[in-house]
């Protein structure tokens, strides 16, 4: 028993159980959502074959909430938004875009009904980096935009409202989601697939240029990695919708003002931005601080029962 009690006490010890408690909070990351649309919204989250989901599916977002999930090492899957939902209080409803046909707020593994914007992660993939865009293929419904934690990581999204600008044969939902051309005309050379199913023979076509212009950093189609496809170290990541939205209304002077020219959009308006939301990074990686404040306290007690330390008393 004594022998036992010395090995418990050893410095290797000691360290074995400290670090097992830190294991995960250092290797996953946060996720933070924030609607910055007028009306509620409700992320619906797909978790990609061989990963754990998360610890929700789907839930609502009003205006100007936050809200953040811890994502663990080697997660991938999508985000997306869907609009127009009704639900009762029991949770049983439906939405007009993006829904996820489970009827319910929780989308249980089933994913967003075309169309409709999606940001896609896959975290600590080839090198060690993580790998994310915002993707278009499936259409839009929702303007958003995708952060890193880390000033040296590109941001990407969509900011334009392509509601406004979809042709009258994508329109879709009475106007509130834009279809893309593949699945308005189901044709190969829009979907990519058969004799079109490979970069060689799959070009862009009239209606993805058309998303391609409005949104650049976005997939228009399936062959669209080269300027679409962005990477960062392990870091922690922000979703906004409708990110040029004010959903307070107000005409707050810490607000970040729209640019005047359209061609500023997505470079000054993005810089305006992160100016303006310069503390968002440490509000988005709360809960995992938080955690980690959590295991610290954790060790520290253990450590001061296995050496009997008279502090413990106090505590």
């Amino acid at each position: 028993m004594a022998s036992r009690l010395r090995l418990l006490r050893s410095p290797a010890s000691i360290a074995f159980l400290i670090l097992s408690f830190f294991q995960g909070s250092v290797c996953g990351i946060t996720f933070t959502f924030t609607n910055r649309c007028t009306d509620t919204v409700w992320p619906g989250i797909l978790s990609g074959s061989g990963t754990p989901p998360l610890e929700t599916t789907g839930f609502a977002l009003s205006p100007g909430q936050s809200r953040s999930l811890y994502a663990p090492q080697g997660w991938s899957g999508r985000f997306w938004a869907r609009s127009g939902c009704s639900f009762d209080s029991s949770g049983k409803g439906s939405c007009a875009t993006g829904d996820c046909g489970s009827g319910e707020v929780e989308c249980h593994g089933a994913g967003a009904s075309p169309p409709a914007t999606l940001a896609e992660f896959t975290l600590d993939g080839a090198g060690g980096k993580d790998f994310y865009d915002v993707s278009l293929v499936d259409g839009y419904n929702l303007p958003m935009l995708v952060q890193a934690a880390v000033p040296d990581c590109p941001d990407t999204g969509c900011l334009v409202d392509l509601n406004e600008r979809c042709p009258d044969e994508l329109r879709a939902d009475d106007g509130r989601a834009c279809r893309s051309a593949c699945e308005a005309f189901g044709s190969p050379e829009y979907c990519c697939n058969g004799a079109y199913g490979n970069p060689d023979t799959c070009h862009p076509s009239q209606y993805s240029q058309l998303f391609k212009s409005a949104c650049p950093k976005s997939y228009s189609y399936a062959y669209d990695d080269a300027t679409s496809t962005f990477t960062c170290n392990h870091t922690d990541y922000t979703i906004t919708f409708c990110p040029k939205s004010n959903p307070s209304g107000g005409n707050s002077k810490n607000s970040p003002k729209r640019p005047s020219h359209e061609q500023l959009e997505d470079d000054v308006w993005l810089a305006s931005l992160k100016a303006s939301y310069a503390g968002a990074p440490a509000t988005a990686s709360w809960s995992a601080t938080s955690a980690f404040h959590s295991k610290l306290a954790v060790a520290v007690v253990i450590t001061l029962a296995v050496f009997d330390h008279p502090l413990l008393n106090l505590l």
